[in-house]
């Protein structure tokens, strides 16, 4: 699943993965992303950090409640601090 509000990099992400044999779905919503992932039961999230309704972190924290997927967060921010925050909410960033 892909969770970036870009749309044209959604996109790119979408296809390069299911070039490599993988179902992609996205979406550009925070709270969205929560509904599907509680109905597709996804194995990985690339995961975007500033997202509209509700923001990257706050997915990755609600997403924890129900899930167990990989969740690699994907974003342009470079503070240390943002990274301990990915981490501390259970995900890996890049």
């Amino acid at each position: 699943m892909v969770v970036e509000d870009e749309a044209a990099l959604a996109n790119l992400i979408g296809s390069y993965l299911e070039r490599d044999g993988f179902e992609a779905t996205i979406t550009g919503d925070g709270a969205e992303a929560i509904a599907l992932a509680r109905r597709i039961d996804p194995d990985v999230l690339v995961l975007d950090l500033g997202l509209p309704s509700l923001d990257g972190v706050e997915v990755c924290r609600q997403l924890r409640t129900f899930s167990d997927a990989y969740v690699v967060m994907l974003t342009a921010r470079t503070e240390e601090l943002d990274t301990l925050i990915g981490l501390s909410v259970g995900a890996t960033t890049t």
